[in-house]
Order: C-alpha cells, then sequence, then structure tokens
C-alpha cells in the first residue's frame, strides 16, 4: 500500500514538472526574470527610479490609509512598501489595478441584472420573520434587496455529517433525474467518487439529461489534464474550467470557485464543503479521518442555486441564455414546520463581504451560544473582536478546528489566535482524529450556516463561495447533534499549551501574521 501511494505521488510530480503545469511555471519564471534583468539593465538610473519610486510608495501608503477595508490588510500593505519600496510599490499598483479582473465584475452585475425576475422575495415570508426575530429580517433584506438572495420556506433541508453520507444520497438524487444536472466544484479528482459520479453522468447523457458541469482551473495543475473539459464534452456533458492556470501574471488567478453546488431538475440542491475527490469520503488517507458536511434541499430555496450555477457559467458565455426553462414552480408563502432557509453567494467583485456578515450576524445576535467547525483560524480584526467580544458577554464561543492540518503554515498561523480566544473565555478544541474541513455555524438551537466559507481572508474576500443560512430549520437540531458528537472526539486546547509552544513555532506564526491579510 506504502508503495502504490509513494508511487502514485511520483507519478503527480513527474506530471507537475513535465506537463503543461511546469510548462506554465517556467514561463511564469521567465516573466519574473525578464522584469529582474530589466531592472538590473537601469541600474545606472538606479537613484531616479528609486527616487520616483519613494514618491509612487508614499502616494500608495496615502491611498492605503483613506481606503476602506480592514485595518490589518492596510498595515500589511504599508508595511510591504515601506520594507520594499520599488517591488511593494509595483505588487500594489498590479494588484489593486485588478489586472485582468474587471471584466468579471461588470458580467457578474449585468448576470444579476438578467436573472433578478427569479429572485424576488415573496414578502409573506418576511412578515412570518418579523414575528420570530426581527434581526433576521434586517439580514434577509440586505441579502435580498441589494444582492438579490431571497428567503424562502416551503424548503426541506437535510444536513450530512460526513462526505460519505452526502456521496450515498447524491448517488441516490442523481439517478433520479428526467431534465437537468449542474455541478461546479473547486476540486475533481479521479478516483471512486468521481468514476461513480461520472458513470452516472454518462447513463443520464444518454436518457437525453442535460448535464452540465464546471470545475475550478486550479484542478489542471495535478489533478486532471488541462484538455479535461473537451474529455467530457465528447461523452455529451457540457464541461467548463473555471479560471484556468494561465502563464501570464494575472490578479485575476488569486480569485478561485471555491464553490460547491449541484442542482438537480431545479428540485433538489447541494453545498457544503465536500469536493470531488476521494478524501472527502474516506476512501484515501491525507490527515487522519476526514470530517466534512454538506446540505441537500428539497422545495423552493433550490432555485436560488440553479440561478447561482447559472450566473457562473455565463460569466465568459457569450451565448443568451434561457433561464426559463431551468426554474421551477414555487409553493409560496410560509411553512411553520421548515422555517427560513436563504442560500447566498460571495463574489471578490461585488463589494460586499457576504460570508463574513452571515457569520457576524449570527455571533452577533446569539443568545446562549455560538459552535463553530472550521478548517482554518485566519482572522480580521472585525471577525477576531466580535469573537471576543462576545464569548465575553457569556455566550458560549466554541470552535472545532482540526489536529491534523492539511497546511502547516495555515496551522502555525491559526494558533497565533489562540491565546487570545482563550483569554476572552472562547474554548477551542482539535479534532484528534484527523481533519476538519467542515464550514459550520450553529447559534441557540434555531439557527445555523452550511457552506464553503472558510475563517479565512482567502474564503472571506478572494474567493467564489457560496453558503445556506437556515433558521428554525430541523436541519439546524442535526448540525447541532452533530458538533456534540465531533466534540467528544476532540481535545480541549488549553491557554497552558499555548503558552509553552516552542519559540521557534511561536516566531513562525508571528511572521506569517504580518503577511496573513495576503495569504
Amino acid at each position: 500500500m506504502e508503495k502504490q501511494v509513494t508511487q502514485k505521488a511520483k507519478k503527480g510530480i513527474s506530471r507537475v514538472l513535465y506537463g503543461r503545469t511546469g510548462f506554465i511555471i517556467l514561463l511564469v519564471l521567465l516573466q519574473i526574470g525578464i522584469l529582474a534583468y530589466t531592472v538590473l539593465m537601469m541600474r545606472d538610473y538606479l537613484f531616479i527610479i528609486y527616487g520616483i519610486f519613494q514618491v509612487v510608495g508614499i502616494v500608495a501608503i496615502v491611498y492605503i490609509i483613506n481606503d476602506g477595508g480592514a485595518p490589518e490588510y492596510r498595515m500589511t500593505w504599508m508595511l510591504c512598501i515601506a520594507t520594499l519600496p520599488v517591488v511593494g510599490a509595483l505588487f500594489f499598483i498590479y494588484v489593486k489595478g485588478g489586472i485582468g479582473t474587471r471584466h468579471i465584475g461588470k458580467r457578474l452585475i449585468q448576470l444579476r441584472d438578467e436573472t433578478s425576475g427569479f429572485m424576488e422575495q415573496d414578502m409573506e415570508i418576511i412578515s412570518q420573520m418579523k414575528t420570530s426575530r426581527v434581526s433576521n429580517t434586517k439580514l434577509s433584506y440586505y441579502l435580498s434587496n441589494h444582492l438579490s438572495f431571497p428567503t424562502y420556506s416551503n424548503t426541506e433541508v437535510k444536513y450530512f455529517p460526513l462526505g460519505e453520507d452526502k456521496f450515498r444520497s447524491l448517488l441516490r438524487e442523481l439517478k433520479k433525474a428526467e431534465h437537468f444536472i449542474f455541478m461546479e466544484y473547486f476540486i475533481v479528482k479521479e478516483g471512486i467518487m468521481w468514476d461513480s459520479i461520472l458513470k452516472i453522468l454518462e447513463d443520464k447523457v444518454e436518457d437525453g439529461v442535460e448535464v452540465r458541469f464546471m470545475y475550478d482551473g486550479m484542478c489542471s495543475i495535478s489533478m486532471l489534464p488541462y484538455d479535461y473539459p473537451n474529455k467530457l464534452k465528447r461523452r455529451g456533458i457540457k464541461c467548463k474550467m473555471f479560471n484556468p492556470i494561465k502563464p501570464i501574471l494575472s490578479t485575476l488567478q488569486n480569485n478561485r470557485d471555491h464553490r460547491k453546488i449541484c442542482v438537480i431538475d431545479g428540485k433538489v440542491g447541494y453545498t457544503g464543503g465536500v469536493n470531488l475527490a476521494d478524501e472527502y469520503i474516506n476512501e484515501e488517507v491525507r490527515f487522519g479521518h476526514w470530517k466534512d458536511t454538506a446540505i441537500m434541499l428539497k422545495g423552493d430555496a433550490v432555485q436560488s442555486l440553479t440561478v447561482m450555477f447559472l450566473q457562473m457559467w455565463n460569466v465568459n458565455g457569450k451565448q443568451p441564455e434561457s433561464y426559463d426553462r431551468y426554474m421551477t414552480k414555487q409553493t409560496g408563502g410560509f411553512n411553520l414546520k421548515t422555517g427560513y432557509v436563504l442560500p447566498y453567494g460571495d463574489s471578490p467583485f461585488d463589494n460586499e463581504e457576504v460570508g463574513a456578515e452571515v457569520y457576524l450576524h449570527i455571533l452577533n445576535h446569539a443568545r446562549e451560544y455560538v459552535h463553530i467547525m472550521t478548517p482554518y483560524l485566519i482572522l480580521d480584526y472585525d471577525m477576531m473582536s466580535t469573537l471576543i467580544r462576545v464569548a465575553k458577554s457569556g455566550v458560549e464561543v466554541m470552535i472545532i478546528m482540526p489536529h491534523i492540518p492539511d497546511k502547516q503554515y495555515a496551522f502555525d498561523l491559526a494558533k497565533t489566535y489562540y491565546g487570545e480566544l482563550l483569554g476572552a473565555g472562547v474554548q477551542i478544541y482539535e479534532y484528534t482524529p484527523g481533519f476538519v474541513h467542515a464550514k459550520v455555524f450553529v447559534s441557540d438551537d434555531d439557527t445555523a450556516a452550511v457552506g464553503t466559507v472558510n475563517l479565512d481572508y482567502r474564503s472571506l474576500y478572494l474567493h467564489f463561495e457560496c453558503g445556506v443560512f437556515i433558521y428554525q430549520n430541523p436541519a439546524v437540531y442535526q448540525a447541532e447533534k452533530d458538533f456534540q458528537e465531533t466534540l467528544l472526539k476532540c481535545h480541549k486546547v488549553t491557554l497552558m499549551e499555548v503558552q509553552t509552544r516552542s519559540l521557534y513555532t511561536k516566531i513562525k506564526g508571528h511572521l506569517l501574521r504580518l503577511l496573513a491579510p495576503l495569504m
């Protein structure tokens, strides 16, 4: 078994080094080399160039101070520019210039306008919500009026405590598809999980079902061949790779499609943390036991997932979309048994931090407890101060983190927040069997959020994300039950542990924290 894993790893490395990925890396390095050589050739004018960039750096710092955004984000940029005036100023101009990204922002606004007629809010649901919790009405108003994400009722929600549970359910529902299947995932890797799904998709295509499949371009680095979309198209599956990795320096490469969405006939929808690779269902062991979560929607709220998928599918589309074909008849009105379900998306180009706003809303309006599962803990000032304030106000705040990390640098960085959080009364646990990839907030036995949004800068500010806010739905109890059962397998982190970490670990973590907003 060990030999097979080693051979597999060697094969993966060879594909990266000698395949298209290696070529891309080579071209990017060549571009960097040309820039460095240009600077070297102009060394006789270095004094003048340095002076110009000193001025540019000062202008950039003034701009940063007066610009919006988290204070630590601005502080990191100012530190970069002050420490490395030329490189820091160039990098800032490059990133803030939005090279390769502006057309996406404009296109998304256009697509939101095109689909707004399918995302109208049923005001009866809002009226009912006011009678139970006014604060949630305000969240609904914000997401509906400003971003076209309505709140629904008449939606059954099924919570899956493990990737294996979601996988079994997904296979069953895919086999029932009669009209269309839409799938959008961050990671796709050949193996038991994807091969099983692909077989069903191929069968459904033969039955006349329309299948659209989209995945993030990061998969082309080491998981799938670059021409994989063509392979699926030959099998009758419409396929797109979002934001493919190209040998061009562009800030667009930083904005990945981290969403996980599956919609079947507009009646059934899935989201959550589970990607399409064997580690997510524990058929491949990478970081111990892989703890992940997902949810399934059945009913009116699936329409939002359908629209969100079609918007992303058409970001680079040139043909008009027949949205009506994929919309389902809404039941309408309020159903006391299913409560409120609000699917939402987050884009790095809409000047709205939707994922952060949902999490902060849950924290700010908790009365008894907030229970959190997250793989990463890289916090900005707002999230950090809110967690601390809520815990100090007497609300029980618990966070479950991995014990075996997938990224050691992210784990070391997360631990730099432990001391402040523990000191304020936040309880932190680590999942001893392995890695937690779940993204779950649960509060007060009546509120939950499940989706793809991690507690880190990349998820909250740079990636395309999605999730579902749930209120007074039985799935909230399922999520809290899962949290409590997971807690039994966790180790409680103490302040003494944090204080007695090695000097090397502390220094490494604090240095990483300086660059946290850029990670």
